[in-house]
């Protein structure tokens, strides 16, 4: 049976949340964003958490950083050891110091500032016994071996290889242990006979519920947040023990991100 273990995040406030530039196939600075509806939804995310016995850390957000709302890139946290993140795109290589000096000054003992290019938990999810790597869009393979090197744990690459679903936890999401669900038509060939070997019992999405960004989702091993939007993945989610719970983030949809692009956790 699902049992939900308490978990502790890390999110960032959508105060200077734009689309003003494009670095993804969702973002289009033709269209307008609502700030205070971005706002909203974003607390709805955060009170959803601390109403389910979760902590939520606050990330203070810096002008002039518009995604820097979708925390879950600014680092990868395993056993209290800390990865920091190096973007692709110099419209984001600010957010890399500000997560440094979030960590460094909360504590953590270990926070490593990479050398290869990673974008925190948007291409790095785990698992029981794996840490899954994306790339293809974003980080770099060589960003996989530096993160086995640091953590100790093993690294699975995953070709990453539609647009639309450029980071990992826009294809994959992780339910519990080793459970996982995910979209296939997001992953190359290769990739996709590795996730069927290693997770044979997955659930796979929809294209319909893939493109409703229902893989970016957060689970606490009971309770599975996710867009509103992805519809067709509740009531597998709930055959299979879990209680899905459906989240409206369209505002932050807009650049790409959802549940867990707004979601870091902090694996102490």
């Amino acid at each position: 049976m699902s049992q939900r273990t308490p978990r502790r995040y890390l999110m960032c406030p959508p105060t200077y949340f734009r689309v003003t530039y494009s670095i993804n196939p969702w973002m289009d600075p033709a269209k307008p964003v609502d700030p205070a509806l971005a706002l909203l939804q974003w607390e709805d995310l955060r009170d959803r958490y601390r109403a389910l016995g979760h902590t939520v850390e606050i990330l203070q957000p810096l002008p002039g950083l518009p995604d820097m709302v979708f925390a879950a890139n600014g680092a990868t946290v395993v056993d209290g050891r800390v990865l920091g993140a190096r973007f692709a795109n110099a419209e984001r290589t600010a957010e890399a110091p500000a997560h440094r000096e979030w960590f460094l000054g909360r504590g953590f003992a270990e926070v490593h500032d990479p050398v290869h290019i990673n974008e925190g938990e948007g291409d790095f999810v785990v698992t029981a016994s794996w840490l899954l790597a994306g790339r293809g869009f974003r980080s770099s393979p060589l960003s996989h071996a530096e993160a086995q090197e640091f953590f100790g744990r093993p690294v699975i690459g995953l070709e990453l290889v539609d647009p639309r679903f450029y980071h990992l936890d826009t294809a994959l999401a992780v339910l519990s242990g080793d459970d996982i669900m995910y979209y296939p038509e997001a992953f190359s060939p290769g990739s996709r006979a590795v996730l069927a070997h290693l997770f044979p019992t997955a659930l796979t999405a929809t294209a319909d519920d893939a493109a409703a960004l229902g893989l970016n989702a957060v689970s606490d091993g009971l309770h599975v947040l996710l867009p509103a939007g992805a519809g067709g993945l509740f009531r597998p989610l709930h055959d299979r023990g879990y209680e899905p719970v459906g989240v409206d983030m369209s505002e932050l949809h807009k650049a790409g991100g959802s549940v867990k692009c707004c979601t870091l956790e902090l694996r102490d």
